[in-house]
């Protein structure tokens, strides 16, 4: 084990504290953890908050929620959902094209801990190459379960995605759902750095979609502040996507853009300087509006 690796996050320890270090991963885990146990309480104690899954569910008996990509899926297999699959669409559409498409990644998908684990033993364990991906593969996939969705008329996906088997499997016994998720994780750990989640899975693919325009975003009001400690880039499971503003390529303005971001607020945790932070896109001055991305000068106003 490097010394280096053993000490990202260190200095904002140092700073703030463990507890503010950490406090959007606590806050990550806490509310996957909750929206876990929501829809298992039923079938574990009868207690029914939640009725059905990540793809569609009725909150007491009140909110229905409805996956999107579960719902294209559907209508390209020949399926016509009813009206409360309409409304659910409409409001979880509306949700994350709001907070951020991928903090469906960050934030909900009981996946994602699985896939940071493996990434901080490859850490840990000085674990190093792998095959590279394209960053265009998951497209290519989330492309191809919409193909044999209309081909064959069924949800094809579903009989292969991980958070579905792993949801079904703690309900009804892991199964073989325990060789998916472990699959998963030794992909990470051993083949391809963050490759799930980064590189193959549909579902991020989607939501990375639904959220290219969403008004929350990590801003860096103090990216001068930078002491180039590289604690960012570590942690980041896109960290791709930091360079352009934290370095203001091609003029790039103070805010991350980039629609594979997550919104997990790793970035914020491990910065002892404070460089980053959550606010929305309508933040940044008209000074530092992005020459790479004209879309950003229609929507910001001018400071």
């Amino acid at each position: 084990m490097s010394a280096p690796e053993l000490k990202i996050g260190a200095e904002a320890i140092a700073e703030k504290g463990w507890l503010t270090a950490h406090k959007w991963l606590l806050l990550r885990r806490i509310t996957q953890v909750g929206i876990l146990l929501a829809f298992l309480v039923g079938p574990w104690f009868g207690l029914w908050i939640v009725k059905g899954n990540l793809n569609y569910s009725y909150t007491l008996d009140v909110l229905p929620l409805t996956d999107p990509y579960m719902l294209l899926q559907a209508l390209l297999g020949g399926r016509l959902p009813e009206t409360l699959a309409w409304i659910g669409v409409t409001i979880v559409l509306g949700f994350y094209m709001l907070v951020g498409g991928r903090v469906y990644c960050s934030w909900v998908c009981p996946i994602n801990p699985v896939t940071d684990l493996a990434s901080w033993l490859r850490r840990v364990l000085g674990i190093k190459g792998g095959i590279r991906l394209s960053e265009v593969t998951r497209y290519w996939v989330l492309g191809m379960t919409l193909v044999v969705a209309l081909l064959t008329g069924t949800i094809a996906w579903e009989m292969f995605n991980p958070v579905s088997m792993l949801h079904r499997g703690l309900i009804f016994g892991l199964g073989f759902a325990w060789v998916i998720v472990l699959a998963v994780f030794l992909f990470d750990l051993f083949v391809a750095q963050r490759g799930w989640c980064g590189h193959v899975c549909p579902v991020g693919a989607f939501y990375s979609l639904v959220g290219k325009a969403s008004v929350v975003r990590v801003v860096l009001p103090k990216r001068e502040a930078c002491n180039n400690c590289m604690d960012c880039y570590a942690v980041c499971p896109e960290f791709k996507i930091i360079k352009p503003a934290l370095k203001a390529v091609d003029g790039a303005a103070p805010i991350i853009l980039d629609a594979t971001c997550t919104n997990c607020g790793r970035c914020i945790d491990v910065c002892s300087k404070n460089v980053f932070t959550f606010g929305t896109r309508f933040n940044v001055p008209a000074s530092h509006q992005s020459a790479t991305d004209p879309t950003v000068a229609d929507r910001v106003k001018p400071s």
